[in-house]
């Protein structure tokens, strides 16, 4: 039984972020994602103005008059969400944790995906596959998208980037936009990631939270990691310590970002103590022009 918590949880991100797909993000996200292709719809007269090289000979021919062949773009896509639901996720020291931005930028991309007719699906992963919902159409389908991600207890706590590419590619077979969602405390993935989105369009969505970039001054401090569950003590009043630590998560965000370029996979980079209204407008924008 789903709490009733839960449920006001669903219904609030669902009337935010639809209120958003219908006045921001939908006719962004109709111009970066393209169709697969055209289809063949008519053969019609032909009008002034009409490109020579569709005319169609054979009608042409048989009519005595010049016919033209029309297309359309073959809209429908596949979009897959694949949702890191590690115990890093469950941090926050805002106003939310990693875990429900994951699932409100999953609303957005969803709901932003069924409004022009595609199909959308989810991988739930840990340190292990937790849970595959096939693309599907539908309002209610995306509601349950949004449940499994609020209410979904996993069993692994760890990051296993690798293990969700090489199953998402086995089980996923028609060419997809991916977003992975994730904070990307993991190894190894750079090579699966690159043989997937050799097939695929993926987009990397990396969620942090900003204490882990930087901390103000708080005194000694006990820090506990999620997924490992190694325990630390630190002194925030040292100016060297913060300044070490902001220095080395900058250097990671930086590796990270040139590892996803070397592979031509697309980065967006959300914070939890920000919109993401922003960044992920700028993204569809830079997507559109550079396609």
């Amino acid at each position: 039984m789903i709490p009733k918590e839960i449920f006001k949880k669903i219904r609030r991100i669902e009337i935010r972020t639809k209120r958003l797909v219908n006045d921001l993000f939908s006719g962004e996200y109709h111009s970066t994602f393209k169709g697969q292709g055209m289809e063949f719809e008519e053969v019609r007269q032909y009008q002034a103005g009409d490109d020579i090289r569709l005319i169609d000979w054979n009608v042409t021919a048989r009519t005595g008059y010049p016919h033209v062949k029309k297309f359309r773009e073959e809209r429908e896509l596949s979009v897959v969400l694949l949702v890191d639901a590690s115990s890093s996720g469950k941090f926050g020291t805002r106003e939310r944790f990693k875990s429900d931005m994951a699932a409100e930028l999953c609303a957005v991309l969803a709901f932003s995906a069924i409004k022009n007719n595609d199909k959308v699906g989810m991988i739930i992963f840990t340190d292990r596959i937790e849970k595959f919902i096939p693309p599907k159409k539908g309002r209610g389908h995306v509601l349950r998208l949004i449940r499994e991600i609020l209410y979904f207890q996993p069993e692994g706590v760890g990051t296993d980037i690798s293990g969700a590419l090489e199953y998402f590619s086995h089980v996923i077979k028609r060419k997809s936009v991916v977003f992975l969602i994730s904070d990307f405390l993991s190894e190894s993935f750079y090579k699966p990631l690159q043989i997937a989105n050799n097939k695929h369009d993926i987009i990397s969505v990396k969620i942090t939270d900003p204490r882990e970039t930087s901390f103000d001054d708080v005194g000694m401090i006990e820090l506990e990691d999620a997924e490992t569950g190694e325990v630390l003590i630190i002194d925030t009043a040292s100016r060297e310590f913060r300044r070490e630590f902001a220095a080395r998560a900058e250097e990671d965000n930086v590796t990270l970002k040139k590892g996803f370029q070397l592979i031509n996979v697309d980065f967006v980079n959300i914070r939890t103590d920000q919109s993401y209204i922003v960044p992920l407008i700028n993204f569809f924008r830079m997507r559109e022009k550079r396609h």
